[in-house]
């Protein structure tokens, strides 16, 4: 008698990004994908393949110069199945071959996308992959164009795609030493470099509700509360960068007032959770660096390619501290109510993701003494980690081994840990048999 194990969807989910980033991690080690021909060796093969299936972006060095073009495309290839997650490449393999998607595969599919309901999964990834393909093709042409003058077609072509794909999948990974620094001022590659991290990072429900609808009033209150958050929070950045920064000459002193306003923009919405950057975000004034922490923290929204706790979720959090101030006992936003499992679902997200920052920070604390790096640096590197980011304000490249495990096991977190828990307390628990009696605490 054989007897199948059941494997729940978070498991699941869990080994299979395991899997790709191990199997990124023999092909990135190989000698064919490093630039001199020597293996970059085990632990940094899997501190960038880790890197680029979490869609995070931090790299110990740089990825243009010590990969090859195998190496580049092998992370790009990791880049996407991470961004958009297997299982909708699974599906749609699945359906070009004309296979049937069962109940197993369909749950698999709600955990991969967020979706709410498991009708019409195989149409959402579909759809999914199909709004990829699309933002990442238009990109490319654009980009293409803009640099055809200054690399010709074949690398422009190339370093556009390669872009392309990692800012759609909020990655951040660049072919540049110093990233999008030289385009600092640059209109195209500002707009289409944060179009594409923006739409990739509002989540694929999102998107999808607002081509169907198309009109406020019909949206769904997920929809709703992503875009009025994220809209505010961008502002917030953009506002806040500038006039910290304008300040400090070591990042805008030698701008004028059009670059002070592109890099304030780009900085401000790219903590949530792209990776790029146009000023050296090392340079920064510790106010600033401090509030990116706090944006990188919230990060993205649910179902989308980036990290975070989620804006969906700081939002409940901001609407449960407004209700409590003013007395009430339920959450009324958009002409609608939020239950109490959403509340306290989001509480114990946020407070599990602080526990994961927290502890991270401490033992880097202790692996990094040696380097006499400051907290602040420590504590950025943890939270970019964290919320797959990809920013840094330097330490990556100076990790120690015991350091780079660290934030390997934090990307691998913070990737799937909120999506895998908030699925897991999702599920219909056990009743208890017997409700004891209430008692009041004191709280406060």
């Amino acid at each position: 008698m054989v007897i199948k194990k059941r494997i729940n969807p978070p498991l699941f989910i869990i080994l299979g990004f395991a899997v790709i980033i191990l199997i990124g991690t023999v092909l990135l080690a190989l000698p064919v994908s490093s630039s001199s021909g020597n293996s970059l060796g085990l632990l940094d093969s899997l501190f960038t393949a880790t890197s680029a299936v979490c869609v995070t972006g931090l790299v110990v060095f740089d990825t243009g110069t010590k990969y090859s073009s195998f190496g580049e495309i092998i992370i790009m290839i990791l880049i996407q199945l991470g961004g958009l997650g297997f299982m909708i490449f699974g599906v749609t393999t699945a359906v070009l071959l004309g296979k049937k998607i069962g109940l197993k595969q369909r749950l698999l599919i709600q955990e991969s996308t967020h979706a709410i309901s498991t009708a019409g999964l195989v149409k959402l990834s579909l759809n999914i992959l199909i709004i990829t393909l699309v933002f990442e093709t238009v990109a490319t042409i654009i980009l293409t164009v803009r640099w055809y003058g200054e690399m010709g077609l074949f690398k422009a072509v190339y370093y556009a795609l390669f872009h392309s794909v990692s800012a759609f999948n909020n990655a951040g990974f660049s072919l540049w030493p110093d990233s999008l620094t030289r385009y600092v001022g640059d209109p195209v590659v500002n707009l289409v470099i944060s179009a594409l991290f923006i739409t990739g990072g509002i989540g694929f429900i999102v998107i999808m509700d607002l081509y169907v609808k198309r009109q406020w009033q019909k949206l769904s209150l997920n929809s709703k509360i992503v875009l009025v958050t994220s809209g505010l929070l961008s502002v917030a950045g953009f506002v806040v960068v500038f006039i910290l920064e304008s300040f400090n000459s070591q990042t805008f002193g030698e701008l004028n007032f059009s670059q002070r306003l592109w890099a304030a923009y780009f900085q401000g919405v790219v903590p949530r959770t792209a990776g790029f950057n146009t000023i050296e975000i090392g340079q920064m004034i510790a106010a600033s660096q401090l509030f990116i922490i706090f944006l990188m923290f919230i990060g993205a929204s649910s179902g989308s390619t980036g990290g975070g706790i989620k804006t969906n979720t700081f939002a409940i959090l901001i609407l449960s501290l407004f209700a409590i101030t003013r007395g009430r006992n339920e959450i009324s936003v958009f002409h609608r109510t939020v239950t109490v499992e959403i509340i306290l679902r989001s509480l114990a997200v946020i407070i599990a993701s602080m526990g994961v920052i927290i502890t991270a920070s401490f033992l880097l604390t202790i692996t990094e003494h040696s380097t006499q790096r400051d907290f602040l640096e420590i504590l950025f590197e943890a939270t970019s980690a964290f919320g797959t980011v990809g920013l840094s304000m330097g330490l990556t490249g100076d990790l120690s081994p015991l350091g780079k495990l660290i934030i390997i096991i934090t990307m691998f977190i913070g990737r799937l840990g909120p999506l895998t828990m908030a699925f897991a307390l999702a599920q219909k628990g056990i009743k208890p048999k017997i409700r004891y009696t209430e008692e009041k605490i004191l709280i406060g």
